[in-house]
């Protein structure tokens, strides 16, 4: 891989030329899931290929192929050099890098067990035996479980002379129950919605989640929420537990830093961001309590954003966002660096993968955790507690949000009262923030993954880490969403 990616670099050589890195990709993934007691997916997918960026009289070409060969190679280095030629007479001002140091290194992302030993037939029973435990409660209509293994080795080569080898092992399990009656759809998901929990691990993780063991508490929890009381409908201090608020933190803090869209790069499909440049330094974000994150680097943990070096060749790093409530940070890459008067990239430049030229990507975007206890976060005289997504809505600036979640607690004195159906909750991104009143220890934080973050034309999917722990905001405006 490393003579492919280097013979890249030699063929996009020619008169212009003043940059150019390559990135040759091998992927294996395989993706399982039951439904109901049967097979609802099962499949396997290994791609290799190279992708080929250049940067020739101030403008960026792009071009990729999956044919190896020299002469396939060749062809896909020339047809960036001519991508790159014909920008210029689109040009508006010259693409100019901030520096970066030359790196050799090879690194493999901590895999205690390589998920691709595990045979899939072994993967599936274990679903199974999930499957039929969720459905051993009365009233569960419907069943689903899923497993997602990647391995992914990447090679970068680039003109300034560095040559890094990275493989990332990533893995994902969950599952969901769900139960219809009286026309009405209540679900309960674990250890997450939207497929589960996803970390930088091998098959270890679905070891540590326990599946099965909490197969029966989610499964009468889901029928149970039809005799729930709705959610109240007003002003009410709210609790959110720490997978929901990985899910606010990437809509509400996440997407607004990314810096690509602050300068209208995203503005025709995924919107663009309040955070304009006159914010930086300035706006207050939240209360004194929070402080944000973005953390590529594996002392953070084993997040889907977890990485050695971005694919730029710029190592993983720790920014500042939000401290003690105030916007310090956006996300950028060597092209934009110095829009806001950094002389070096952050480290936030991925692909989904050969095919793709890369974006400015969240990587571990994550609320550090407080000094409150957990006793001490739910310590209110009358809260709503709401526990796993449901849906989610936010403007194209990142502005004003609602979110729906799967299960609620009213809250008196500190306790649960009663459970309750159909939670939500809205508001504005900087309220919500400056509202912030609690936040739980580092003993509760988790690190959450999202595996299906969308941005970009065409389409790339990539893989977030988001952590935090459970936290409380004052007089947030809930119920509006499921209202009876």
């Amino acid at each position: 891989m490393k003579d492919l990616a280097l013979h890249a670099l030699d063929a996009v050589a020619g008169a212009g030329v003043t940059y150019a890195d390559a990135r040759v990709q091998e992927i294996r993934d395989r993706q399982i899931a039951t439904k109901n007691g049967k097979v609802g997916h099962a499949s396997g997918n290994e791609s290799m290929g190279i992708g080929i960026r250049v940067l020739v009289f101030g403008c960026w070409g792009f071009a990729a192929t999956d044919d190896l060969t020299p002469s396939g190679i060749a062809s896909a280095a020339r047809l960036a050099r001519e991508i790159a030629q014909a920008s210029v007479a689109a040009r508006k001002q010259d693409v100019v890098l901030a520096p970066e140091q030359k790196f050799e290194s090879t690194w493999v992302s901590p895999c205690r067990i390589d998920p691709f030993s595990i045979s899939a037939d072994q993967q599936l029973a274990t679903l199974l035996a999930v499957d039929a435990e969720l459905r051993r409660a009365s009233g569960v209509t419907l069943a689903e479980t899923s497993m997602h293994f990647e391995r992914r080795r990447q090679v970068f080569a680039s003109t300034i002379g560095s040559l890094i080898d990275q493989t990332r092992y990533t893995a994902g399990a969950g599952y969901s129950a769900l139960s219809y009656q009286d026309g009405e759809i209540q679900r309960r998901s674990y250890p997450n919605s939207f497929g589960g929990q996803y970390q930088l691990k091998g098959y270890e993780l679905v070891e540590e989640l326990q599946l099965l063991e909490n197969a029966p508490r989610i499964a009468e929890e889901a029928v149970a929420l039809h005799s729930a009381d709705q959610c109240p409908e007003g002003e009410f201090d709210l609790i959110l537990d720490s997978s929901q608020l990985g899910l606010q933190i990437h809509e509400s803090i996440g997407h607004p830093i990314e810096l690509d869209r602050v300068l209208g790069s995203e503005a025709n499909y995924a919107g663009m961001s309040f955070l304009t440049l006159d914010q930086l330094g300035k706006l207050r974000y939240g209360s004194e309590l929070v402080n944000v994150v973005c953390d590529a680097r594996l002392e953070h943990g084993p997040g889907l954003g977890t990485f050695a070096f971005d694919d730029e060749g710029v190592p993983a790093q720790s920014t500042g966002i939000i401290r003690h409530g105030r916007f310090t940070g956006y996300m950028t890459s060597r092209e934009t660096a110095a829009h806001v008067g950094q002389t070096r990239s952050n480290g936030c430049m991925r692909a989904d993968g050969w095919a793709r030229i890369p974006l400015i990507r969240m990587t571990n975007v994550s609320l550090e955790p407080g000094r409150q206890t957990l006793e001490e976060v739910f310590d209110a005289d009358h809260a709503i507690y709401m526990q796993t997504n449901r849906s989610w809505s936010i403007d194209d600036k990142r502005y004003n949000f609602q979110f729906g979640c799967e299960i609620g607690w009213e809250i008196r004195n500190g306790k649960r009262v009663r459970m309750l159906k159909n939670p939500s909750y809205s508001g504005i991104s900087t309220e919500f923030w400056n509202a912030c009143s609690a936040i739980a220890g580092p003993e509760h934080w988790t690190l959450w993954g999202v595996p299906n973050c969308g941005k970009g034309q065409p389409e790339q999917v990539m893989g977030t880490g988001h952590g935090a722990s459970p936290a409380r905001f004052r007089k947030i405006k809930i119920g509006s969403a499921y209202a009876g």
